[in-house]
């Protein structure tokens, strides 16, 4: 779909005032695409400039850090923290500690973070944010430090009413809880929901660390039922062998399907009894090794040194490690293999490039922004339970996350249907938030 006039010098606009920042480019003309149908039936949201507005970021923030390694040496880093859209709450998104972290890249999360959020129906607006520190072989002391410094500016632009971080790539229940402690200290309150992704000691909620893999299957279960089939019998591979991949592999095992392959930076290890999560957690987990320690230790795996795992026959693909990880050949690849669907467990993993072939391929696509929303609505039922000092049990956080998942695949497939487009998430996804968030700013004044 091309854009139309307007619709294109909107998006040439973007590109000028936000040089040398091709994720976020990309990410803005992947929505301006595929709501059309939307703005064809309701220009009076173009003629109030609403998409100028949400391309625009509310605030963005970014400084220094300074922090001492353990010899005593300085080192500095960048941080930023960026307000997308606060019309339906308060900021909030995930911060990303990575080498690759710059302004463009949190700009695009944070961008992505809008539509994924008003899917929830939790009243969450949308903000991210990061550092280029990169946690890696650095011992805990270090990442304290960070962590400390990090927070020491950060600390005045959030709270659970303005902006509420959580954790990403980089960024576990470890670096939450040593960001929360400064906080802590700083503030003189114990405010525990001005983040989420805690230990549950410390105000987290159950089901947070499963939350994004989790969410995943229970939208691809559900993907595939709208087409007749089921996760039974099926075979799997995905990106990544963190957080989200991890716990996506226990639920597609636990649904009934089979996980083969899995991937980090060195390259994938594929395992045709499927993957072992006991081994997997220990290579992974309690030893940091690379993947290649797993084939070691199971005799029916093979390890495969760079590598991505897309070259393997399999019914079902979840990238779930980051942003245009799956490319043109890859889904070429995947198609003639007998690919059913594909379920984004990361933000953009899929290049337009790649999407362009499963669509024309006829593979169902579950696109990040609604498929991988576990993770933030869990995070916003944490901030339910941090308000009113309580805490759920497992059972009752994992129905609701089953139940909120179920919702946005119903959603955005009706959404699709209703505005021309049967079957496609991602014109669902992206035209239920915008409507969302374009209907609330107006209720607000904000037009």
């Amino acid at each position: 779909m091309r854009l139309n006039p307007a619709t294109e010098a909107l998006y040439e606009s973007v590109v000028g005032r936000n040089p040398a920042e091709a994720e976020f480019h990309q990410a803005v003309a992947e929505v301006l695409q595929s709501i059309q149908p939307a703005l064809d039936l309701r220009p009076e949201l173009r003629d109030a400039a609403l998409l100028e507005r949400l391309c625009e970021p509310e605030r963005q923030i970014m400084f220094r850090v300074v922090w001492t390694d353990d010899n005593g040496r300085a080192h500095v880093n960048r941080g930023f923290r960026v307000g997308f859209s606060s019309a339906l709450g308060p900021y909030k998104g995930g911060l990303r500690f990575h080498p690759s972290v710059n302004l463009g890249v949190i700009k695009f999360l944070a961008f992505e973070q809008i539509f994924k959020n008003a899917l929830t129906g939790l009243g969450i607006g949308a903000g991210k944010g990061g550092s280029d520190f990169n946690p890696a072989g650095r011992s805990d002391g270090e990442v304290m430090r960070f962590c400390q410094a990090y927070m020491t500016e950060l600390h005045r632009h959030i709270g659970p009413q303005t902006d509420v971080p959580a954790g990403d790539i980089g960024v576990g229940s470890r670096e939450i809880g040593y960001l929360f402690g400064q906080y802590k200290r700083l503030t003189n309150r114990f405010d525990a929901g001005t983040l989420t992704g805690k230990h549950l000691l410390i105000g987290g909620s159950h089901v947070r660390p499963e939350a994004t893999g989790f969410g995943t299957v229970y939208f691809l279960d559900a993907m595939l039922a709208a087409r007749g089939h089921s996760l039974e019998g099926k075979t799997a591979v995905l990106s990544g062998s963190g957080n989200v991949a991890y716990h996506a592999i226990a639920k597609l095992h636990e649904l009934g399907a089979t996980a083969v392959a899995c991937s980090d930076s060195t390259g994938y290890v594929h395992d045709p009894a499927g993957i072992r999560l006991d081994v997997l957690h220990g290579v992974k987990t309690v030893q940091r090794r690379k993947l290649d320690a797993y084939a070691e230790q199971v005799p029916s795996a093979t390890f495969v040194r760079g590598r991505v795992p897309w070259d393997l026959p399999c019914d079902l693909a979840l990238p779930a490690a980051t942003q245009n990880e799956l490319g043109e050949a890859d889904a070429i690849s995947l198609t003639k293999n007998g690919l059913l669907a594909v379920a984004e467990g990361a933000n953009m993993p899929c290049t337009p490039e790649a999407i362009r072939i499963f669509q024309e391929a006829d593979v169902a696509i579950a696109p990040g922004k609604a498929a991988n929303a576990g993770g933030v609505a869990t995070s916003a039922l944490e901030m339910q339970q941090n308000a009113s000092r309580d805490r759920w049990s497992f059972i009752e956080t994992d129905k609701r996350l089953a139940e909120t998942m179920r919702t946005i695949h119903d959603t955005c497939l009706a959404t699709a249907e209703e505005y021309g487009q049967p079957g496609d998430y991602i014109s669902g996804a992206n035209i239920t938030g915008f409507l969302t968030v374009a209907d609330a700013m107006t209720m607000l004044g904000l037009v």
